[in-house]
């Protein structure tokens, strides 16, 4: 399994994470990707999983690197330490190793959140401090209340069908040193319903296939590595799947596939569900 780093914070993550949105596998599951490299676990205090994932890595904590979320409705100072106390509990862990702001808030002043961020940093609670959803504007004023280079990630979703608010966002991460962790890379398992009516992403995919020896979901995944800070957390509850999709590590399509999948799948769009 190929690494990418944590922005600048010396640490080095798997390029092929694992997503846990609705996760319902069992705990094999997420021991088969700790044992494939797969050993970065991101879950949200809102996904309702984190006791799942807290049972399945109970003993073998030091094997992995957990990220969680905070929810912006929990962006108030105080509100952010009890969260941050409550997801401890629910993973059994004494210290999240990437706490993430969920999506910005239009409520809560960015500088009282990432003071309480600090605070837990401070604490011993958290390691490492990221972001989700946020736009470069919205990037660089949680950079200036928290200080210079210490997010050190961004999570966004980025796939073949949806990245134009990645395209904005993945240049500035690039020239900041900031990791960017793709969800739905896969449109939550829905990509082959997307190709419909595409007849020539279809022959363009079919074609990328065959000279790579590589799976659709393998090519997808793929295409989001080609940014030397981008990974991907594709979600599966399925041991085959697990196999899959760390499959897509260790190669790289070349510059004429990644092109030719591009402009075969046309205009891309943006579904924003936090704004």
């Amino acid at each position: 399994m190929d690494t990418k780093p944590l922005g600048k914070s010396g640490v080095a993550l798997p390029e092929i994470g694992l997503g846990t949105w609705e996760f319902s596998g069992e705990a094999a599951v997420i021991h088969r990707a700790i044992e494939l490299g797969s050993f970065l676990i991101d879950t949200a205090e809102s996904y309702g999983t984190e006791g799942r994932v807290g049972r399945a890595i109970a003993g073998r904590r030091d094997e992995v690197f957990l990220a969680t979320k905070v929810s912006p409705w929990h962006f108030r100072h105080q509100d952010v330490l009890t969260a941050c106390d409550r997801s401890l509990k629910e993973l059994g862990i004494g210290t999240i190793d990437l706490y993430q702001l969920h999506a910005p808030s239009a409520d809560v002043p960015i500088e009282e959140t990432m003071g309480a961020m600090a605070d837990l940093v401070a604490a011993g609670k958290v390691h490492h401090v990221g972001v989700s959803n946020f736009s470069v504007r919205e990037m660089k004023a949680a950079e200036a209340a928290l200080g210079t280079d210490l997010i050190v990630e961004n999570q966004i979703k980025y796939s073949l069908f949806d990245h134009q608010f990645a395209d904005t966002v993945i240049p500035y991460c690039e020239e900041r040193g900031i990791m960017v962790l793709a969800y739905s890379s896969l449109e939550q398992g829905t990509f082959e319903r997307e190709m419909r009516g595409n007849a020539r992403l279809v022959e363009t995919m079919r074609s990328v296939c065959a000279e790579t020896g590589r799976t659709a979901a393998q090519v997808l995944l793929n295409w989001t590595l080609r940014s030397p800070v981008v990974i991907t957390i594709p979600k599966t509850n399925t041991l085959s799947r697990v196999d899959e999709n760390c499959a897509a590590s260790g190669w790289r399509l070349t510059d004429a596939q990644w092109h030719a999948l591009t402009d075969a799948a046309g205009a891309t769009r943006s579904f924003y569900w936090w704004r």
